[in-house]
């Protein structure tokens, strides 16, 4: 009974937890719950909550991705180099998003080829892909992008009212939430992170999982920094500086294990309001940053030791 008890409250203390934090902040800011501050919270958070996708299929296969922000700049970067010279703006999205994808599985293939660890490979990576950004950009914001409607939407537009970043983490989640849930390749990153060798031996190709899952987060990683580029109509070197923490962070605090093999996206996007509603109310509130940050390394501690107490 006692063990039900805590893996009911490990799936919904999160959701619990964010309701609380919301109502507190509702009293304590009359500004908290108008339409275009909860607007403006959700724009916020769906480059941390579109990054933290990816790292939550990381982190199911007990892994660990520290070089998602500068992925995020360099993949940004040069989609931004490719709108200054005319290419139509789709074409260029759609060809940073491959350069996501391969920036997210050259760090599975040295992962798995070359049997470096997730953090070193990743720490290793993180430094060469922003780098490359700093070589690219010389060290500059690049400017003057295209200024069509449909790039404009990606960052700053609405649909009914909705901002379309939004839409599209909502998108994005809906889609991860199925792969997951109801396809083969859902369940074999459950598997390989719970155990990778009972699941090598039971016919799943763990290194192609792997590669795939930080494929996957590469794309996720720069679908963001496009959404950010859109919104600042310019590319900046210095894009998604520490990103990589608030992804992890939003993980954990959804409740995934980062032994791997337990844990659900819905979690993650919980996770990610959490942080966002505390960094936008502590903001309403005229709290120093230097205590935010303290408050919401409070937090994830707190979220870890909840995960420790429920394993």
């Amino acid at each position: 009974m006692k063990k039900l008890l805590v893996t009911n409250f490990a799936k919904i203390g999160p959701l619990i937890g964010l309701i609380l934090i919301m109502i507190i902040l509702g009293f304590m800011s009359e500004n908290f719950f108008t339409l275009d501050n909860i607007l403006n919270l959700l724009r916020q958070i769906s480059v941390n909550a579109l990054i933290a996708f990816g790292m939550t299929f990381v982190i199911l296969t007990a892994g660990i991705d520290l070089s998602v922000g500068s992925m995020l700049a360099l993949g940004s970067a040069l989609t931004a180099g490719m709108l200054t010279t005319g290419m139509d703006p789709l074409f260029a999205v759609l060809v940073g998003l491959l350069i996501g994808l391969a920036l997210g599985a050259m760090n599975g293939l040295i992962i798995t080829k070359g049997k470096v660890a997730p953090f070193i490979a990743t720490l290793a990576t993180m430094t060469i892909f922003r780098g490359a950004t700093l070589v690219y950009t010389d060290g500059k914001p690049v400017t003057g992008l295209s200024d069509s409607f449909t790039f404009e939407m990606i960052g700053r537009g609405y649909v009914f009212g909705i901002p379309f970043p939004v839409i599209l983490m909502l998108g994005v989640f809906l889609i991860l939430y199925f792969v997951l849930r109801k396809t083969v390749f859902g369940r074999q990153v459950y598997a390989v992170g719970g155990n990778e060798e009972a699941s090598t031996l039971s016919g799943i190709k763990a290194d192609r999982v792997k590669i795939w899952v930080y494929a996957l987060t590469g794309m996720l990683s720069v679908l963001a920094g496009i959404i950010l580029t859109s919104r600042l109509n310019s590319a900046q070197p210095t894009a998604g500086s520490m990103f990589e923490l608030d992804a992890i962070a939003a993980v954990v605090i959804g409740g995934t294990s980062l032994m791997g093999g337990r844990g659900r996206i819905f979690g993650t996007l919980v996770g990610a309001l959490i942080i966002g509603v505390i960094d936008n109310g502590l903001n309403l509130l005229n709290v120093s940053s230097f205590y935010q940050q303290i408050v919401k390394g409070g937090v994830i501690l707190l979220a870890v030791l909840l995960d420790r107490r429920s394993k």
